[in-house]
């Protein structure tokens, strides 16, 4: 349907249609007819004025004219705009039939009405709603072209949120949106699932309501300085469900602006990452433990170790060092096959990690060794404990085979590092073997001989 734009001949019945607008009776007021000039001044003003953006072209899209209004949302000044065409504004991303079917349109007299999307003098892209109209003079013919638009880019960015919100509320991440005070409005079929909470139940609650007591202030201190300088945030959080399970998810918290720049939402999308951490465990479990007897590996170890021995400098605590190695093991596998020595393996490990606390660690040192780590114990504590479990293994029958280990034990000492404490503890170990095996040595003291004692050696 075109909407052509005749101009007005003269300024004939211009006052009748003042009248009518302003909805008087013909002949209540009396108006005194302005001169040609003085009308197209007050018409002039009227425009520059004009709360919406206008601009004139020839028939060629040359900028003629364009208000104050037009120069703002353009980022342009009238110099700048003054005989060229609207291409000036144009980003390369309205697509091309458009600007087709727009010139089809006012080339034919018609008017059209659209939003193109525009960039901005200083490169920001904007959205503009746009009503052109063709303009026709006395004979009828077409002279100009009058472009009226209005920015509407706070609104489209509100359409595009609205429509990526119905979006993700159909995909399988679970949802849920609250007002700016955080009470929750709605949520979806996911977040049902996730959380085991209906939606009845939660709507009109905060998210405190799931709040798992595994973060400290901190961490919810970051959370909003990062919502308020950016409006963003994303990362781990650990939440409790209807049936209060704690379970890890991966959360991004967005926050929806209105069109004065205030938090009109939060929108927090989400999905349960307790697979992945499990799955990351498992591999963490695999990278620090030895695969054929459960204990940590040597890596571990020695990580633990450094951390050990700094925390027992910290805080004045006893640390105590063993390193067991089972007796003839060679024989073992030369005798009975590597795989009875494997088990025979397994079945010491065992047995001695049923013996620690859960402050202590075992460790595989090398093939038939082990070392074992006790923060807090002194070493006589230490030595008793080494020849219990000396006992331990020797009174049992591993596999229809008797079965030994000897045993050496250091302490830390003031200021000494790993290594060294790893020197001593071997020597220990060493001596234990000499003296006849099944034995525990304890580490001297600087300028002793050192303590051993003795079980019986095995046949």
């Amino acid at each position: 349907m075109c909407n052509p734009c005749h101009s007005p001949d003269g300024l004939a019945g211009r006052d009748a249609a003042i009248e009518e607008a302003l909805s008087l009776p013909a002949g209540a007021v009396t108006f005194e007819p302005a001169s040609p000039e003085v009308f197209c001044r007050q018409l002039h003003v009227a425009v520059e004025q004009s709360p919406v953006a206008i601009a004139i072209t020839d028939l060629n899209g040359r900028i003629l004219y364009a208000n104050r209004c037009y120069q703002q949302i353009s980022g342009y000044s009238l110099s700048d705009l003054l005989g060229r065409t609207p291409a000036l504004v144009q980003s390369g991303e309205t697509p091309a039939e458009i600007y087709r079917e727009l010139w089809g349109a006012i080339t034919n007299g018609c008017v059209w009405e659209g939003v193109l999307k525009n960039r901005r003098g200083n490169g920001e892209i904007y959205w503009a709603k746009q009503v052109i109209t063709p303009v026709r003079n006395a004979a009828g013919e077409l002279v100009n072209f009058v472009a009226v638009q209005e920015d509407v880019t706070k609104q489209r960015r509100q359409q595009n949120e609205l429509r990526l919100l119905a979006m993700v509320f159909e995909t399988g991440q679970a949802t849920l949106i609250t007002d700016a005070e955080m009470r929750i409005e709605k949520v979806n079929q996911a977040f049902v699932d996730i959380t085991g909470y209906q939606a009845e139940e939660v709507v009109g609650q905060t998210p405190r309501l799931f709040k798992s007591g595994r973060h400290d202030k901190a961490f919810y201190d970051r959370l909003w300085e990062s919502l308020e300088t950016t409006g963003h945030w994303q990362g781990e959080i650990w939440n409790r469900n209807r049936f209060g399970e704690v379970y890890p998810l991966w959360q991004s918290i967005t926050a929806v602006l209105d069109d004065q720049g205030q938090v009109r939402n939060y929108v927090a999308v989400f999905h349960n990452i307790s697979e992945r951490k499990r799955m990351e465990q498992e591999l963490e479990r695999q990278a620090s433990r030895d695969h054929l007897t459960g204990a940590y590996n040597r890596r571990a170890f020695d990580t633990a170790l450094r951390q050990a021995m700094q925390e027992a400098e910290h805080d004045g605590q006893p640390l105590s060092l063993l390193l067991l190695d089972i007796d003839h093991f060679k024989a073992v596998n030369d005798r009975h096959g590597h795989d009875v020595g494997d088990r025979v393996l397994q079945s010491v490990a065992k047995r001695l990690s049923t013996s620690l606390r859960s402050s202590d660690l075992l460790a595989r040192w090398g093939g038939e060794e082990f070392a074992i780590l006790l923060p807090g114990t002194p070493l006589k504590g230490a030595a008793t404990f080494a020849d219990r479990l000396r006992a331990q293994v020797a009174e049992q029958r591993l596999h229809g085979i008797s079965i030994t280990v000897s045993i050496g034990i250091s302490a830390l000492r003031p200021g000494e590092g790993p290594e060294a404490l790893l020197r001593r503890v071997d020597t220990a170990l060493y001596r234990a073997k000499n003296a006849g095996r099944n034995s525990v040595v304890v580490d001297a003291e600087p300028g002793g001989n050192g303590e051993s004692a003795h079980g019986e050696e095995m046949p």
